[in-house]
């Protein structure tokens, strides 16, 4: 179910006939959760599809009722940064699996270009589309991917194929389309910014690491691993795409950022009204460089796992607002693959199925007394409200503003804001109702359900 955040406004005598029609589920007794605060409430469905919030209290007839006991209830998250396999890759994983692991912690989810063949052109989106359709337990659609020697496709893609595109800086075993030339980079951002797309860039510099790997070698214990792949690469590429943002004007969001160097260049961009926004993952957040030492190929990573000092960092940047979204950056392996030796394993752990509460449970950490605090206060809900808002913000509202899918997802519809824990969801002159419609725009790919 996804709330359509296109409100219509009906009258009285409208809203009288929905009390009287019955609803295939009602689920009362919730908080609904925004990414501004909490109500308690419920919602109505029919068709599949939330049809209305409902007030505190309220009942209207349906063939199925749920008591949600003073739960939480989260609009469908959305995991904007997965690698799904389909097509070409489906040894590691296939999108039928995938999904079923993606419906334990989200609705939607965006697919990652760099698949056999790589998604480079609207047709290709089509294509792939056509292939999961009817398959997946989770609506999606796709990032596009872009050939360093030719970023004239991109002209050619509409809303209907995607939004944003990924741009790799650096290659490894699955991402073999590396954009390495400063002319051809330079190419694809000035692309981008004619057709109006959101460039997502792994922004870490190639040349860097080729630079170390002659000096160096390959590493040959997981413990050199952040050595090989170090910091240096990731900041000297995110001010290289700064760069590019002022000259072209190009929208751009960071994928993966591991570096509290990275967060600071990010959010200071941002800062003075450049169109920058930025991605944080669960095991950024979760592991650090011993982690790497003791759990070895499970958690080797492309950008690799950094310090204690950058997993603060980029808490605080989840904490103060500064990051956009976070994403799982889903990247399963074969069990063989994985036991090759360090130089060789691929990079990449699943975890689309834990994200939300991985970080819900970081969050929980970071205030163990925040419960007992607020009941002090006499507000015993405060801080868990809090959390659960910035998931929603996280892993809601912002992915779908920026890669264009709030007409249909992100939230509940636009015409409830809540404005106090008694507040009670209201549209047009009759209070403790709201409605929302369905949305006859949308992206191509959506699942088959």
């Amino acid at each position: 179910m996804s709330a359509d955040r296109k409100p219509v406004e009906p009258g009285c005598d409208q809203l009288a006939a929905a009390d009287r029609q019955r609803y295939a589920l009602v689920v009362h007794d919730v908080r609904l959760v925004t990414a501004e605060g909490v109500v308690p409430g419920g919602v109505a469905v029919a068709d599949g599809r939330i049809a209305r919030l409902l007030g505190p209290g309220e009942r209207p007839p349906a063939a199925r009722t749920l008591d949600g006991g003073g739960r939480y209830l989260l609009p469908g998250l959305i995991d904007s940064h997965v690698h799904f396999r389909t097509p070409g890759l489906t040894h590691k994983e296939d999108w039928a699996h995938a999904s079923r692991a993606a419906v334990a912690g989200v609705t939607t989810v965006i697919d990652m270009p760099n698949t056999v063949p790589p998604l480079l052109t609207p047709q290709d989106a089509h294509r792939k589309a056509a292939l999961i359709t009817g398959r997946s337990l989770v609506d999606f659609r796709f990032h596009m991917g872009v050939a360093g020697d030719d970023p004239s496709p991109l002209l050619e893609t509409g809303p209907r194929e995607a939004t944003s595109v990924k741009v790799f800086l650096a290659g490894h075993h699955t991402a073999p389309h590396v954009v390495r030339e400063p002319a051809a980079l330079e190419r694809v951002f000035r692309t981008a910014a004619q057709a109006g797309l959101r460039l997502l860039l792994h922004a870490e510099d190639d040349s860097v690491f080729a630079l170390l790997d002659r000096w160096r070698g390959a590493p040959t214990e997981y413990g050199e691993y952040e050595r090989h792949r170090p910091r240096s690469g990731a900041i000297s590429a995110v001010a290289r795409v700064l760069e590019l943002v002022q000259r072209h004007g190009t929208a751009v969001h960071v994928l993966h950022v591991s570096t509290a160097e990275e967060a600071d260049l990010l959010t200071a961009a941002a800062h003075v009204g450049m169109p920058v926004t930025f991605e944080l993952t669960p095991h950024h957040l979760s592991f650090t460089t011993r982690d790497s030492e003791r759990l070895g190929a499970r958690v080797r990573l492309s950008p690799a796992i950094r310090e204690s000092r950058d997993q603060e960092r980029l808490w605080q940047a989840l904490l103060d607002g500064q990051a956009a979204t976070l994403g799982s950056d889903h990247a399963p392996h074969s069990r063989a693959e994985k036991l090759r030796p360090p130089a060789d394993a691929p990079p990449g752990l699943p975890g689309v199925q834990e994200m939300a509460t991985a970080v819900h449970t970081g969050l929980r950490r970071r205030a163990p007394n925040a419960d007992a605090d607020a009941e002090a206060d006499g507000n015993a809900h405060a801080d868990a409200d809090a959390q659960v808002s910035r998931l929603v913000r996280l892993l809601a509202t912002r992915p779908a503003e920026l890669f264009g899918l709030d007409s249909r997802k992100g939230g509940w519809p636009r015409a409830w804001t809540p404005t106090s824990s008694s507040s009670t969801p209201t549209s047009g002159g009759c209070s403790g109702r709201a409605t929302s419609s369905r949305s006859a725009a949308g992206p191509p790919t959506r699942a088959g359900r």
